[in-house]
């Protein structure tokens, strides 16, 4: 299932240059909006472990696809398909692995150049090198949507919390073909212990082989 990997690296790992972005500065926020930000930066900052089950759907009408999802602040983050889909990406606090099973080959990349780099700091700040340029409420839901400072042009991070009670339910993230794919947390629990020996990188491959 190549489709599945390639769709959920735009989902949570690559910052890619997107067509569909705004070019330029963005709009400023409304003083409402700036005066929820502390209140969502200080709850982002509370999440130290995470472990959801997550579905991943996008906007163009390609399959849907579910896993795992482990987040371990500061760095570490896993994500494992369900079977009979073997594909998984790991952080492990200096890069971001993808194992394609398909090809049975792996990528990688400094987690500084990811998306994913804003949710595996150490301290996470909605203000500096990313810019919120979009918070909106509805039917109970909350919606913030972020940018590179530097370089509004690239793909665009949007989190969507629950209101009552506040918490991070999902994200979607805009693609360099101007697609949305979404991931959404089912059941998700914070403040769980996570094994940190699954968060480092190895080979399926290698290992199969010496067995």
């Amino acid at each position: 299932m190549r489709f599945s990997i390639l769709a959920l690296l735009a989902a949570i790992a690559f910052a890619v240059p997107s067509a569909a972005a705004a070019k330029g500065a963005p709009p400023p926020l409304s003083a409402e909006a700036k005066a929820r930000l502390p209140a969502v930066e200080a709850y982002l900052n509370s999440i130290r472990s995470l472990k959801s089950q997550f579905i991943q759907s996008s906007d163009d009408g390609g399959p849907m696809a579910a896993g795992t999802f482990q987040l371990l602040r500061p760095g570490r983050m896993r994500i494992d398909y369900d079977p009979p889909n073997a594909n998984f990406i790991v952080a492990d606090g200096r890069f971001v692995y993808f194992w394609d099973a398909e090809v049975r080959e792996q990528q990688n990349a400094p987690i500084g150049s990811t998306l994913a780099d804003f949710l595996l700091r150490e301290r996470i700040s909605l203000s500096g090198d990313v810019t919120v340029t979009r918070l909106e409420q509805e039917d109970g839901l909350l919606e913030l949507t972020l940018v590179q400072t530097k370089d509004p042009g690239l793909g665009s991070l949007t989190l969507v919390f629950e209101e009552k009670p506040f918490g991070l339910r999902k994200w979607r993230v805009l693609d360099a073909q101007g697609r949305t794919t979404q991931v959404a947390l089912q059941n998700p629990q914070f403040g769980v212990s996570l094994d940190k020996d699954q968060f480092y990188f190895r080979d399926p491959g290698r290992r199969r082989g010496r067995d």
